[in-house]
């Protein structure tokens, strides 16, 4: 198995992604290497407080960019849904959706570092 088979079997669509990038393998795989920088960089904690509201917000926008140009789906289907959350002031829910996509994330993250 290599990286674009098991990231497809963790949801990503490959071949969306490297359509966006004119088929070009090598750039797909840097920004993926990039991609897991910003994971790390915009880490969220499911457990934040009502002072970091704003920071939530943009590093959930952040990463829901990142993941929906390389279309790592589950990720910015996830973000994408946490950031609506926390736009429309329901941070519990956005919450328990940062706890479930986490393990997910962590999945796709040490999948594509194996391979980097």
């Amino acid at each position: 198995m290599d990286l674009f088979e098991e990231l497809r079997g963790l949801g990503v669509n490959i071949d969306e992604g490297l359509n966006r990038l004119g088929g070009n393998e090598a750039l797909y795989k840097r920004l993926l290497g990039t991609f897991t920088k910003s994971i790390k960089s915009y880490s969220l904690n499911p457990d934040f407080g009502s002072d970091e509201y704003v920071e939530i917000t943009e590093k959930a926008h952040a990463i829901k960019g990142v993941s929906g140009n390389l279309s790592i789906t589950p990720i910015y289907e996830a973000y994408s849904q946490i950031v609506s959350l926390m736009r429309c002031d329901q941070p519990d829910k956005a919450k328990d959706v940062l706890k479930n996509v986490l393990p997910v994330q962590d999945k796709i993250v040490n999948c594509i570092e194996k391979y980097m």
